[in-house]
């Protein structure tokens, strides 16, 4: 089966959703970036998967369900990132983003029987999933990020490499704040909807740490990056925003 990726950054005020600000606080769009990395993550958890990675800039929390190993992500710009998080996988991989909530099990049960490499695209021209049956990082490596050509170039840098490629759907990711209407709509019962419905219902909230669900299980313990695969623990039985701190923002969900 496949590895399922998910590169991320712990949902900190001022440091993800800044495009949400305004009309939304840097708290809660805090508390709509943990929403959408919590429907991410358990939408990942419920899709069968050899074994399920958070690649995360920052510390788990709550929001983490049970059956991922998290890794520290590399530093670098998002394209080394990306190409990082491949290089931790010896067989088949998709790598998906924080920014799409309204992702489901069935868009992320890929099969690689005849093809090579799966493309999801995202509406403002980047991507939002990236598979590849044999993980290559060079395929990712020097690919211009945050530009409306990215997906595309992106793709071509899987054609050109002779991978037979299939398109999974079209996916808006949430960068502002009618991208956040837009996929709640589409998700209504998930946790970003219902965060959304209740920062616009309560308006600006107070200062302070976001709210957090109390989780029946504790954040595991972040392993160091290195250039060696990390030593992975079973799985229980049981898809912007990321990078480290200290360099450029850039949108994830979508790879752009």
């Amino acid at each position: 089966m496949t590895t399922l990726l998910v590169i991320a950054k712990e949902p900190r005020p001022g440091r993800v959703k800044t495009r949400l600000t305004p009309p939304f606080t840097p708290r809660q769009a805090a508390a709509l970036a943990e929403a959408a990395l919590a429907d991410t993550l358990h939408a990942v958890a419920a899709t069968p998967a050899t074994r399920r990675v958070l690649v995360l800039d920052g510390s788990p929390g709550p929001w983490l369900p049970p059956g991922f190993d998290v890794v520290a992500q590399c530093a670098g710009g998002l394209d080394e990132r990306l190409a990082a998080a491949f290089a931790r996988c010896t067989g088949p991989a998709l790598l998906i983003g924080m920014d799409t909530p309204q992702v489901t099990p069935e868009l992320l049960a890929v099969d690689f029987a005849g093809c090579d490499a799966w493309f999801g695209p995202a509406e403002d021209g980047g991507f939002w999933a990236l598979g590849l049956a044999s993980p290559d990082p060079a395929l990712l490596r020097g690919v211009p990020m945050s530009t409306p050509v990215t997906g595309a170039v992106q793709r071509e840098r899987l054609v050109a490499a002779g991978l037979r490629v299939r398109d999974l759907p079209s996916l808006r990711d949430v960068d502002t704040a009618p991208d956040a209407h837009a996929v709640a709509a589409l998700a209504p019962r998930g946790r970003f909807a219902q965060r959304l419905a209740r920062c616009t219902a309560n308006g600006p909230l107070p200062a302070g740490p976001p709210t957090v669900q109390p989780s029946t299980s504790g954040p595991p313990t972040v392993e160091p990056s290195t250039s060696a695969p990390p030593t992975v623990q079973p799985s229980a039985a049981r898809p912007s925003d990321a990078g480290p701190a200290a360099g450029p923002v850039a949108s994830v969900g979508g790879f752009r």
